[in-house]
């Protein structure tokens, strides 16, 4: 579904110029669950942002269902994000003055066919919080929030930049088996981003990152539940 050949990307100019991301190749099947490991300043952030369309490579390509999104007009690159992708972040950037019904149904509107909010709420165990503000939650109720606007859109693809960091450790367990259940239920495509290497277990494929560069590619036969990780 995702393809990824010879991405490069680079900050800044002259003597302090970096390199990030060197020859990154990658496939990524449609419907897996895809963890991007390593230690902070290996790229992985920068990777999801580029797959995402928020930032741009330098040299490479980048294709979905087989077509480059170099070939794609602003517009389409647009319409590309809205319809295809969902994001979860560690901030949750919810809309303060909308219920926790109300943030989720923002991503509603970006979709031609969104989910079923009612059963989405079930499923993010939100249901009894659907009226409240985002200062009436906790931060795993937030986070839960944040995923459900994510994926009330039936993204393709659902993009995680480490969406547990800022959660303890049993609320974490509890968002990990939340996107564990949306990747199964609904069938999204996850990436996800972290540097906790318990998660690397829940995973279809893990790509472990260094220093900008693949390091090595694991395919999981067998995986562990998210609520048998520990860390």
């Amino acid at each position: 579904m995702l393809t990824l050949k010879g991405i490069e990307k680079s900050f800044g100019e002259g003597a302090g110029r970096v390199t990030v991301l060197k020859n990154i190749n990658m496939e990524i099947r449609d419907g897996s669950f895809c963890v991007l490991l390593g230690p902070s300043g290996s790229g992985k952030s920068t990777l999801l942002n580029i797959i995402g369309g928020i930032d741009t490579c330098d040299a490479g390509e980048i294709a979905i269902d087989g077509r480059a999104m170099s070939d794609m007009s602003e517009k389409e690159l647009t319409r590309y994000r809205r319809r295809h992708l969902g994001y979860i972040f560690q901030m949750y950037n919810l809309i303060p003055n909308l219920t926790v019904r109300e943030n989720i149904e923002v991503g509603a509107y970006l979709s031609d066919h969104p989910l079923d909010l009612d059963e989405l709420l079930s499923t993010l165990g939100l249901a009894e919080h659907q009226d409240k503000l985002p200062n009436q939650l906790s931060g795993g109720q937030q986070q839960r929030t944040s995923i459900g606007r994510a994926v009330i859109k039936n993204p393709d693809i659902l993009l995680c930049d480490e969406p547990t960091g800022a959660l303890d450790y049993q609320t974490s367990k509890d968002i990990l088996k939340l996107i564990e259940t949306v990747n199964q239920k609904y069938g999204n495509t996850v990436i996800m981003v972290t540097h906790n290497n318990a998660i690397k277990d829940m995973a279809d494929e893990v790509v472990m990152l260094h220093d900008g560069r693949i390091r090595d590619v694991i395919h999981n036969r067998v995986k562990t539940a998210a609520e048998d990780l520990e860390w």
